[in-house]
């Protein structure tokens, strides 16, 4: 298997990892208890918490349930790919890299529109 990713790879020709419709499930627990011990051994004064690293990744993970299989499949395989590189997971990064990927898409978007939802009549006065 290794050599035909590896032959596709010398080919040129795009590996793609296919993703299912559903969020993957990732080990967060284990990205913030890095975390916050790399936060506490560098002796950061505002050390993120091990509760609050776990609360920003079910708020983003909640976040992603409303625009995962609306987001193109392309941009999951690679923020998915993106989110677990590393031997770290994250939901955080996960979005974040989905936002990106729908910002690029969406030129017209701005800070002051969400991102997903905007009422097509906006503009109407």
């Amino acid at each position: 298997m290794k050599i035909a990713l590896l032959s596709l790879a010398l080919l040129g020709q795009p590996v793609t990892i296919p993703v299912s419709d559903k969020i993957p499930v990732l080990n967060v627990e284990a990205s913030c208890k890095a975390t916050t011990e790399t936060d506490k051994a560098m002796g950061l004064t505002e050390a993120q918490s091990f509760s609050g690293c776990m609360d920003d990744e079910k708020n983003a993970q909640e976040k992603l349930s409303t625009m995962w299989a609306d987001s193109p499949s392309d941009a999951r395989n690679q923020c998915e790919i993106t989110a677990t590189t590393g031997g770290s997971q994250s939901y955080v990064e996960l979005l974040t890299c989905l936002q990106a990927a729908y910002i690029v898409a969406h030129p017209d978007w701005h800070p002051g529109l969400p991102l997903k939802g905007a009422s097509k009549d906006r503009n109407k006065h």
